[in-house]
């Protein structure tokens, strides 16, 4: 039902670069230098979040080392150092209060014996 040529003209367009920001083209960049190409994406994301610069100055760093046998990883662990992660909010859980079933709270039992 559809035509071979639309598919055709599909896959041609598809070869066309689609890079239209700065940290988009360093983010490609960075995934080409650490030979990468499954997380573009993600090295597109780190891009648009953090100083693209010093993201492209770490990723040259790590691929000029050649006894690292995943530099997608390394420069992971190298970014963990330069940039911690902040540490998560702690949310405190309160104990539930019992009510009645007309919604009331229970009235405490003061007697004691």
């Amino acid at each position: 039902m559809i035509n071979d040529g639309y598919i055709k003209k599909l896959k041609e367009r598809g070869k066309d670069s689609h890079v239209y920001t700065k940290f988009q083209f360093i983010g490609l960049e960075i995934a080409n230098i650490l030979e990468d190409n499954a997380h573009k994406a993600l090295y597109i994301k780190l891009c648009k979040d953090k100083n693209p610069e010093t993201l492209l100055a770490i990723a040259k760093d790590v691929a000029q080392r050649k006894t690292i046998g995943n530099k997608g990883g390394y420069f992971m662990k190298v970014l963990q150092t330069k940039f911690p992660r902040p540490p998560k909010k702690v949310q405190l859980k309160l104990p539930k209060i019992k009510t009645a079933k007309n919604g009331k709270s229970k009235p405490k039992n003061t007697d004691s014996k």
